[in-house]
């Protein structure tokens, strides 16, 4: 198999599993024959395809919808934090990225061009409410003031590109709003109301308080770095917080890891899932000052959610069922005859991984998500895991991590 195939005849992907598809499901291996228009044309247990079949050898791996990466940034070459999308997409198993507020209104037309419309990956974005999204995270606030969000031309950009674009983006930390505090989240939900998409809200440094952004929040509102250990925004280290995030979560505000080079905390993360606290979603926030740090790729975080006592198909659910929902992908009939092919073929496996969190923390995983193939129509891809120049411990002493 080369490392992409596509539109070249029919695929036979044999003996997966079935996971993350829903009750109708089938329980057993399968095998799956995909057609040259990329649709499935059969599927069951030891199915006889001859000719010029190209053949994708399971092994017993399993198959789940195309993995989604909620929150990443792809807008390469548009910030000076954003990666290409190949080095975090299919090459990773995941077939769809969601590209969390690198472009705003005044430069999204170009992230449009040069990166959504030639990927073969599926992106989808939410817009920086802020007009010049990331383009010098960090050193140029997007959200310095009142002139740096244009209500009419937030509308009229979306309206424009309203396929690719998903929902807004606020960044609600002291480092990006000063002074503003929790008003940019305000103006961001308004806005979003008049468009009627959801919001994704980056809490971390206060202010804003993670308190009052929940609050203003609503159902299928996201809040990503949820798992946190910043202090004044860490849901373990103030009960009612805690008890106010269950509360949301419980009405139906998404919580999102998030994980990037300063947001995720494995402490935080295991006391809230031993609480029967999950997040929502599993996403990286992959870019280029947590790429080779903390993050690695979304097998990686999905492994770390593993580690601290999440449920194996809830893991696989918070990367495909549930950041479908967010993006309204339509899940249903996935395995079904006519339906277009769009799979992760994964392996669970054994093994001893040194990685560590946002914080540094370090930590030994001993069971693996895998990645193998990624299947988008009749193109495949084959996947694994990124594998970094160096195992670095997280270094904030310069102050630089994307938060």
């Amino acid at each position: 198999m080369t490392n992409a195939t596509k539109d070249a005849g029919p695929v036979l992907i044999r003996q997966v599993k079935p996971v993350a598809f829903g009750v109708d499901a089938p329980a057993e291996t399968i095998d799956i024959l995909v057609d040259g228009r990329g649709r499935i044309s059969a599927l069951g247990p030891n199915l006889d395809a001859s000719g010029s079949v190209r053949r994708v050898e399971g092994h017993g791996a399993w198959i789940s919808p195309g993995w989604i990466d909620l929150h990443a940034h792809v807008w390469h070459g548009g910030t000076d934090i954003s990666v290409r999308p190949q080095l975090c997409g299919m090459e990773r198993g995941v077939t769809t990225i969601v590209d969390a507020g690198s472009a705003g209104e005044a430069n999204f037309h170009g992230f449009r061009e040069y990166i959504i419309e030639p990927s073969r990956e599926r992106i989808k974005a939410f817009l920086n409410l802020g007009s010049i999204g990331l383009v010098a995270c960090n050193r140029v606030s997007e959200l310095s003031d009142i002139r740096s969000i244009d209500i009419d031309r937030i509308i009229a950009c979306y309206q424009e590109n309203r396929e690719h674009i998903v929902g807004l983006k606020v960044r609600a930390s002291h480092m990006i709003t000063g002074s503003w505090g929790v008003t940019p989240v305000k103006l961001g939900k308004k806005i979003a109301k008049i468009l009627k998409v959801p919001m994704m809200v980056h809490v971390g440094e206060p202010p804003a308080l993670y308190d009052e952004v929940l609050e203003i929040l609503g159902p299928g509102d996201i809040v990503t770095h949820c798992f946190n250990g910043k202090a004044g925004s860490s849901i373990i280290e103030d009960e009612d917080l805690f008890e106010l995030a269950e509360r949301c979560a419980g009405e139906g505000i998404r919580l999102d890891i998030g994980h990037g080079g300063a947001s995720f905390s494995f402490r935080v993360a295991e006391v809230a899932i031993a609480r029967g606290l999950l997040p929502f979603s599993i996403s990286t926030d992959v870019h280029l000052r947590s790429m080779n740090q903390s993050v690695w790729d979304l097998g990686t975080t999905m492994s770390k959610l593993l580690s601290v006592g999440m449920p194996f198909e809830k893991v696989v659910e918070a990367v495909t069922q549930a950041p479908a929902s967010v993006i309204r992908l339509p899940m249903d009939n996935l395995l079904s005859v006519g339906a277009r092919a769009e799979f992760t073929l994964f392996d669970l496996v054994d093994s001893e991984l040194r990685v560590f969190d946002s914080l540094g923390a370090e930590a030994h995983l001993n069971r693996l998500f895998e990645p193998r193939y990624a299947v988008m129509g009749a193109e495949v891809v084959a996947a694994n895991r990124y594998q970094p120049p160096h195992i670095e411990c997280p270094d904030h002493s310069h102050g630089f991590g994307y938060r």
